[in-house]
């Protein structure tokens, strides 16, 4: 029988072919958005005939939607991170510092919330957005998830480790509730809302059904749902335009988590530590 240690070392070994198969589908889509030709069966033909270049790229730059499509996945994607930065620290301190007897019946109210899939709140908030009168604007993409139950559990756990005795000492020098929150608490917080602001982005920047259900104009339409009309060509799929655009849309989701993956992996496990 092999040792602990000798299995422990052929571990990569066991895990390269899982690897290869979540890595060669975007080889894959990366390959055919450089063929100006390209098709989407998979052959060996299609290796021989290859010929890189950048035309789909430039085509695909060239489409105002696009561009209005990336502006749109941008523009949202910015405001919702800012407001779910500043929703989860607001309320997660106000939770995680609360003596109310009621503060921890909310709490348990806001992580019942997260066993709730997020198709069975669709109908509930289409509704919503409707009596407001902010369908098919840049509200419905930005008011509904300016606030994430998640984010305000793992700010609340994060306030939990730190010690009290910094804001007691603040109020006995005569500081207010804002200023201990604002010069105290809130650089405390960076590294627990830095995995909150990446968490909002990853999810956000990847929605689809959300957008494609509330938004109807084309000037509205975030990326994910842009990409999802390329794939409807009149005649057919072009194939090169549609890898092009999915390339793009990619990129900042693998900057994001090659650049953050530590805080990711810490935001998985943060909610556990108390």
């Amino acid at each position: 029988m092999s040792s602990p240690a000798s299995a422990q070392r052929l571990r990569p070994l066991w895990l390269l072919p899982v690897l290869l198969t979540m890595l060669f589908p975007l080889f894959w889509m990366f390959f055919l958005s450089f063929q100006p030709a390209a098709g989407g069966l998979l052959s060996l033909e299609a290796f021989r005939r290859a010929a890189f270049t950048l035309a789909n790229y430039v085509n695909l730059f060239r489409e105002a939607a696009f561009s209005r499509y990336l502006f749109n996945s941008i523009f949202v994607a910015t405001i919702v991170v800012a407001a779910n930065m500043l929703t989860a620290a607001a309320v997660g301190y106000a939770l995680a510092r609360s003596r109310h007897w009621g503060s921890r019946l909310l709490t348990v109210a806001m992580i019942a919330t997260l066993m709730l899939p997020k198709q069975v709140l669709m109908i509930p908030l289409y509704l919503v957005c409707g009596r407001l009168g902010i369908l098919d604007t840049y509200w419905a993409l930005i008011l509904p998830f300016a606030v994430d139950a998640f984010s305000i559990f793992l700010v609340r756990q994060y306030v939990l480790s730190l010690p009290i005795e910094l804001e007691d000492a603040a109020r006995v020098d005569g500081a207010s509730e804002y200023q201990i929150f604002f010069t105290i608490v809130l650089p405390l917080l960076r590294p627990v809302l830095a995995v909150v602001a990446i968490n909002a982005f990853l999810i956000n920047w990847n929605s689809f059904l959300y957008p494609l259900i509330f938004v109807d104009s084309d000037a509205l339409r975030t990326l994910p749902v842009g990409l999802a009309l390329f794939a409807q060509g009149e005649h057919g799929v072009n194939w090169g335009l549609l890898m092009a655009g999915s390339s793009v849309s990619a990129l900042p989701t693998l900057a994001v988590f090659l650049f953050f993956q530590r805080q990711i992996l810490e935001g998985i496990v943060a909610g556990s530590e108390k």
